[in-house]
């Protein structure tokens, strides 16, 4: 079977999945349903898309498949945005806060950190792609201690408030952020799409990718801009949500069997729909909401990475 007919299938399962999302069970006030369960199965879309979409670019750039956005510690600097609220201001705040300053409030902080960390190991020559990683793993490490820190510190009612924000939840998504997160998406895609033509360069590795005539470092760095904005914008629209882009996009690596970053792309944003639908769908009728769909892809995408790293392992 060719990539093209895989393409169609996942995205023709992928259609179903929100199709039987949206109509499954549909009774009662069908106004008020309706509406809601789009929206959630539009910012799973969002989502998904772009965390599947970063990972891909991010993986390609450190030419790993086993490192993801993750490592750069986004994930780890919202948690600590969201628990440093709750210990300065109290739960209220948090609470009371509009949906929309809280976004804008994540996102700026989680982009302005990325772009001072590019800044910052970027500056000289010797600097690589893989310092930078060793720096946000540092840093990722940093944020969740200081996070668990404040943690223990505030008080046990208001700890819960700042817990139900530390887990990807789409059930309570709002509707102009889901509005907010469509434009701020389109307008990097729009602004990638100048770069989307030495991704399968990129990926034979740096030296090549010179040879080749690519402006490797000018891409590299406004990629890695790319992807930490995708990043922050999903991060902050449900929450983290880990190893998701690692389990997609590896399915999708295994399934395409290519490196054309054309099939690769569509195929890991497909696997990622796929992945939450049929997720949150089993957290609403089977768990009856009684756990969340983050505690799902990381608790299987944990096992996955695990696999991965045994599988890496023999062949060295």
């Amino acid at each position: 079977m060719g990539y093209k007919s895989k393409t169609i299938i996942l995205a023709v399962v992928a259609f179903l999945l929100a199709l039987l999302y949206i109509f499954y069970d549909l009774s009662g006030n069908i106004e008020y349903i309706l509406p809601r369960r789009s929206i959630k199965v539009f910012a799973i879309i969002l989502t998904g898309g772009a965390i599947a979409f970063a990972t891909v670019v991010f993986m390609t750039i450190t030419n790993n498949r086993i490192l993801t956005p993750s490592v750069l510690g986004l994930d780890s600097l919202y948690m600590l945005i969201q628990t440093f609220i709750v210990f300065i201001f109290g739960a209220n705040t948090l609470a009371m806060m509009s949906g929309e300053i809280n976004y804008l409030i994540s996102i700026g902080f989680m982009v302005l950190f990325s772009l001072l960390l590019y800044q910052f190991l970027f500056r000289g020559e010797k600097n690589n792609i893989y310092f930078l990683l060793l720096i946000g793993m540092i840093l990722g490490t940093f944020f969740g201690s200081f996070t668990d820190f404040m943690q223990v510190l505030i008080d046990p009612n208001e700890f819960m408030i700042a817990q139900d924000r530390m887990f990807a939840s789409i059930n309570n998504v709002n509707t102009d952020l889901v509005y907010l997160s469509v434009i701020i998406i389109a307008l990097v895609m729009a602004y990638f799409m100048r770069f989307y033509k030495y991704l399968d360069v990129i990926a034979l590795g740096k030296d090549e990718a010179i040879n080749l005539g690519v402006p490797y470092d000018y891409v590299v760095k406004r990629l890695l801009i790319i992807v930490a904005v995708l990043i922050s914008v999903s991060t902050a629209l449900i929450g983290p949500i880990t190893f998701l882009g690692l389990l997609v996009v590896n399915l999708a690596y295994e399934l395409m069997k290519t490196y054309r970053h054309f099939y690769i792309i569509l195929s890991s944003v497909f696997i990622s729909m796929i992945a939450l639908l049929g997720g949150q769908f089993i957290v609403e009728k089977v768990f009856t909401f009684n756990t969340t769909i983050s505690v799902i892809i990381n608790f299987i995408g944990g096992i996955y990475f695990i696999f991965l790293l045994l599988k890496e392992n023999k062949k060295w």
